[in-house]
């Protein structure tokens, strides 16, 4: 969009008389259409304000909480045995990749299968058997997707 600027200039007529006692009355020739420069804006710009400085408490640094659902000691026992016979499994068809020239996908699934398992495992060491239960077999399916596709 191409934008014009016009001059508006006032039309004074020829004066014989060396000094005005008031100011002549001027009248201004202004075009038909004047062009918007620049977009006017809604709200005017917010102030830049500092931002405040937060200081680290100096006392030893307090675990943040874990939510975890309650669940009974059977529960898990049960969920122990089945995370760690998805892992054992999910390791095993991850074994019988190893060597193996795998296309983009077969990789993918492998990568897949690692990075289940060792949330699995992480969510054992932080007690959390029923996220470890969840991520091994996740980890445990795709590897046996893997497996198949040899």
């Amino acid at each position: 969009m191409v934008h014009f600027v016009a001059a508006v200039r006032p039309v004074i007529p020829p004066s014989t008389e060396a000094a005005l006692e008031s100011p002549p009355e001027l009248e201004a020739q202004a075009p038909a259409m004047l062009p918007e420069i620049a977009p006017s804006r809604a709200q005017p710009p917010r102030p830049h304000v500092a931002a405040p400085v937060v200081q680290e408490p100096t006392g030893p640094k307090q675990a943040e909480p874990m939510i975890a659902p309650e669940v009974p000691t059977e529960e898990v026992v049960a969920a122990k045995v089945e995370t760690q016979r998805n892992l054992d499994l999910a390791e095993k068809n991850l074994a019988m990749a190893q060597g193996k020239a795998l296309n983009a996908a077969q990789q993918d699934l492998a990568s897949k299968v690692r990075g289940f398992a060792d949330n699995a495992r992480e969510a054992m060491r932080s007690g959390d058997w029923v996220k470890a239960k969840n991520l091994s077999s996740k980890a445990e399916v795709l590897s046996e997707e893997l497996a198949a596709s040899f």
